[in-house]
């Protein structure tokens, strides 16, 4: 399959000869990264925390079991569907599908906006949805998922496929800037593509909205917060259908974009968590303290044989940062990849396949990958600048979150290290810990032996929880 070409889902394979393209392969491998880990499905290691559910209906009461699934089996699903999900690795619905499955459901439809942590299944939960509520027999589209970037609708496009491998005849196409003909139809029954290409396709009548009934928007609180993005997603939703269902997704929701989103999602069931209940167990924080920022090159050498155990990325503020330090790792026999906006969308799919494949085991980035990325063998996220406000001042506690998510994902162990250099980039870090109220530990840099010792004990433990008193022990 081609992410430029519609992708029928195949019927029930009958045997050998039932055979994947090249990128028909790298989508659904891509996916069982963002579905569940296949051996032991969807028992994540969540935190304990549960999910808080209003209801739109104030009247009903949000802890009677109607709104709660403990199985995939009680949603009443299609069997193809139930197939499917067995398929991809899930036992039993995680926490945040527990309670959003049966509201997404419910009918008539309901508009949702849910928040919940990076790896614990909110990309199945609304496939699972859309997959349920298609008529197959309209070749048309009826559901459009909107995604920030081209890396992630793509990844998106994967999963429904994936889900739907069972449904004979199921139609699923990107919307993605460089992938179809200008004057292309989009015959299919899902589309998942990034606003702009959305309402671009919609106003040259490339999409033919009356049927559409579902509109998803993944990491929602990016896009309707991020200017341009949020006007684009607005004038999407005015041209498909009123009473089609609108539903939000992401790890967060900033105060300032929770009112912006209610207004987009109007009545709607929202599930959320709090700020410290965000943070995301299995992951180990540390920090590192550089002298000089002109020192943070050589300290991101010292790492480079771990990172280059299993696959690691390193964030970056600006494009011009991810360049400079590509070239001088190259330059230094380093074997990087980098991805950025400035790069063509070619261009960005082949690096990103590569990344996911293992072809390229160190990616340097911007923030366009810290959102909803899933690479299974990810164990190490590097922090090479401190997350921050578009002013470059102020601490920006949500991308910090999102960037370290695309490590530990669905439960394993991982590292996110951050470099600190001067009071600024100390006080950033500072305002992060103490906005999810948790502690990052300090790296020692007197002996380098025994931190590499403490990173790989942590990287190859097979308990995601454990303290770095604890590991360090362990060690000597």
């Amino acid at each position: 399959m081609s992410s430029t070409e519609a992708t029928p889902a195949a019927a029930p394979p009958k045997g050998p000869e039932t055979s994947k393209a090249p990128e028909e392969q790298s989508l659904a491998t891509a996916q069982v990264d963002g579905a569940a880990p296949t051996q032991n499905g969807s028992a994540l290691q969540e935190p304990e925390a549960d999910v808080e559910v209003t209801l739109a209906d104030m009247q009903q009461d949000p802890n009677n079991p109607l709104f709660s699934a403990k199985s995939f089996e009680e949603l009443n699903l299609k069997e193809e569907l139930l197939k499917g999900i067995k398929n991809m690795g899930f036992r039993k619905p995680s926490k945040i599908q527990e309670k959003a499955l049966p509201l997404l459901l419910m009918n008539p439809p309901t508009n949702m906006i849910a928040q919940s942590q990076s790896g614990t299944g909110k990309t199945a939960a609304f496939s699972l949805n859309i997959l349920s509520r298609i008529d197959l027999s309209i070749l048309a589209p009826q559901a459009f998922v909107l995604a920030p970037s081209r890396e992630l609708a793509r990844q998106i496009l994967g999963v429904i496929t994936h889900m739907g491998q069972f449904m004979e005849g199921l139609v699923t196409m990107a919307a993605i800037p460089d992938t179809t003909k200008r004057n292309q139809k989009y015959d299919a029954h899902v589309l998942v593509g990034t606003p702009g290409t959305a309402m671009d396709s919609i106003r040259r009548r490339a999409i033919d909205t009356k049927h559409m009934k579902i509109l998803v928007l993944d990491e929602a609180d990016n896009m309707l917060d991020q200017q341009g993005l949020g006007e684009q997603c607005t004038r999407v939703k005015s041209m498909l259908p009123r009473n089609i269902q609108t539903v939000l997704f992401s790890a967060t929701f900033p105060v300032h974009v929770i009112e912006y989103a209610r207004m987009f999602a109007p009545s709607a069931n929202v599930l959320t968590l709090k700020h410290e209940e965000l943070t995301i167990e299995g992951i180990k924080q540390l920090y590192i303290d550089i002298d000089k920022d002109t020192d943070k090159y050589a300290t991101l050498l010292k790492f480079y044989g771990l990172m280059e155990q299993a696959s690691s990325i390193i964030f970056v503020r600006t494009r011009q940062t991810a360049e400079q330090l590509e070239k001088r790792m190259v330059a230094e026999g380093h074997k990087v990849a980098q991805l950025s906006g400035a790069l063509d969308g070619a261009e960005r799919d082949r690096i990103i396949d590569q990344f996911r494949s293992g072809q390229a085991k160190v990616l340097i980035t911007t923030n366009v990958l810290a959102r909803g990325i899933d690479v299974q063998t990810v164990t190490m996220v590097i922090n090479y600048d401190v997350p921050t406000m578009a002013n470059g001042r102020d601490a920006d506690p949500e991308t910090y979150l999102h960037r370290i998510g695309r490590t530990g994902r669905f439960g394993r162990v991982g590292v996110a290290l951050t470099f600190v250099h001067d009071q600024q980039s100390w006080k950033q870090l500072n305002d992060i810990a103490q906005y999810f109220k948790t502690e990052l530990e300090p790296v020692d840099t007197n002996d380098w032996d025994a931190v590499e010792e403490l990173i790989k004990g942590i990287i190859t433990s097979a308990r995601a929880g454990k303290s770095t008193e604890e590991m360090a022990r362990m060690h000597h």
